[in-house]
């Protein structure tokens, strides 16, 4: 899409972001009115008016409605409709629309209960069994997300501290005092020798600087 276009639908997704999440603070709601309303003034440069039902709308009375309900998270209904959607699929006679649902229900949560007892069976629905059950297992269905314990050593965690202290823009005039300091205290070293004072005495040292 164009770049302007993109702009106006991000900004729109940022204000559901904001409403949307579940802690608000009061004082920054009529900020969020006001770009709102940019927002809508941008989407009606780019959309034809045909876009503009009144959901569209709606949007304007939202952030009144969260300084008088609070958090909407907690009061929407979009899980209950999604799962009107899915009970709605489940009809396959309208004359008896009821009884579908029942005895589709009924199915579902049958086979469900069967699958739990059949750990070789692929499960519709279901998320797979996510721990191996022996050593000869297969790995099917571990969790991608499983990490492993690593310790980390003393002298590597002086590393990474110390890559950290010498990429920071704040710490850039306290690596050039150190350095003249060492220079000063150890003018006959040379420079290698500098260098490695200053990666193992750099950090005790901007300690007790700041301090």
């Amino acid at each position: 899409m164009p770049e302007p276009t993109r702009y106006a639908i991000i900004r729109f997704c940022f204000f559901f972001k904001s409403i949307c999440s579940k802690e608000i603070k009061v004082e920054e709601l009529d900020k969020l009115q006001e770009e709102l309303c940019v927002t809508l003034c941008l989407l009606e440069k780019y959309f034809p008016p045909s876009f503009f039902d009144i959901m569209i709308h709606l949007t304007v009375h939202l952030t009144r409605e969260v300084k008088l309900c609070g958090p909407i998270c907690f009061r929407w209904m979009y899980p209950f409709e999604r799962c009107m959607k899915v009970i709605k699929g489940h009809v396959r006679n309208k004359t008896y629309p009821e009884g579908c649902i029942a005895e589709e229900n009924i199915a579902e949560e049958t086979i469900e209960f069967f699958s739990e007892y059949q750990k070789n069976m692929k499960t519709i629905g279901i998320p797979p069994y996510k721990y191996k059950t022996s050593e000869n297992d297969n790995g099917e269905g571990n969790p991608l997300s499983a990490g492993k314990p690593v310790l980390v050593s003393p002298e590597l965690s002086l590393k990474a501290h110390f890559y950290v202290l010498q990429n920071t823009p704040e710490i850039v005039p306290y690596i050039e005092q150190h350095m003249t300091f060492l220079k000063n205290r150890h003018g006959g070293k040379p420079q290698a020798w500098l260098e490695k004072e200053h990666n193992t005495t750099f950090g005790h040292w901007l300690r007790n600087k700041v301090i």
